[in-house]
Order: structure tokens, then sequence, then C-alpha cells
């Protein structure tokens, strides 16, 4: 919790709680009840099982049965990880995304495989609270102007402007 406090208190406006999250739900719950909406976690998974410990860890608790307790301890921002797609531009894994949201009321945020536009606009399309576009903006496939345009109101038309 010093950690935490620590971090908000000089200006983070969101901490993100990972393998915490597993192995310390009582860490996590208390600073929720103390600091609400700046907390988030972080859901690491490869073939929907969560890992911890910067992924060298297998959790063996699934990422949804993990979503749905974050959930119950009023978490609000869930930040989901499909660990096989992470940094290969290869497109999110829409079908987990979709599950995860349909499956607990937080605001999901995806990360892992955006390559551009199309992934946005499908991310999108699944209602999701926001994307991580990492590695695209490192490679040039995604264009960061038109990516802000198109996720406020306005349309793609630079998407293959660098």
């Amino acid at each position: 919790m010093e950690t935490i406090r620590f971090y908000l208190d000089h200006g983070i406006s969101r901490v993100i709680l990972g393998t915490a999250a597993i192995g310390h739900p009582e860490l996590v719950a208390s600073a929720v009840r103390q600091y609400g909406e700046k907390i988030a976690v972080g859901i690491d998974a490869r073939d929907g099982i969560a890992a911890r410990q910067g992924w060298t860890e297998t959790a063996f608790v699934n990422y949804l049965s993990l979503a749905k307790q974050m959930e119950r301890l009023d978490v609000k921002y869930l930040i989901f990880t499909d660990i096989a797609r992470d940094g290969t531009l290869a497109g999110p894994n829409l079908e987990m995304l979709k599950c995860l949201q349909s499956s607990v009321s937080c605001n999901i945020i995806a990360s892992g495989g955006v390559r551009g536009m199309k992934d946005l606009s499908d991310l999108s399309a699944l209602g999701l609270y926001g994307a991580i576009c990492g590695k695209s903006l490192y490679a040039g496939t995604l264009n960061l102007k038109a990516a802000i345009a198109f996720c406020t109101g306005g349309s793609a038309k630079e998407e293959l402007a660098p």
C-alpha cells in the first residue's frame, strides 16, 4: 500500500496491479477501497490461463475467473493481455476479449497484437474501453493522429500516413 500511495501522491493517475491480483487479492481490495478507480488490474494470459511474475509463472487460474474475482472486489479497470499476441502485430485476440467484455462489467483495455486501424475498429465494435498500441506505434503500422481521430469520432483517412 505504501508503494501505491507514493505513486498516487506524486501525480500518477492510475496504478496497475498484476501479480498482486493473483497472489494478494486482499491488497487489491484494500487499494480499491482507498483509491477507487485509480486502481486497475492487469490480467496477462497464455491460452486463457493467467500468468504472473512477468509472465514467468503460470497462476493456474482462468482469465475469466480472475476477472470475475476482481469485479467482485469492485475493480473498475482491467487491462487484458494475450501473451501469445503481445508484440506480434498479429491482431488482438478478439474472441477472448469478447468473452471478457460479456463476462464482467469492468472497463476493458485490450493489450497485445494491435497492428493498425482495423484492429482499433474491431476493438471498438466490441465496446471496449481502450487499447494499448505500443509496438504498432514504434513499428509505424499505426498512425497516432489517425487513431486519436478515429477514437474521438473522427475518420481514419490518415491511416496510412506515417
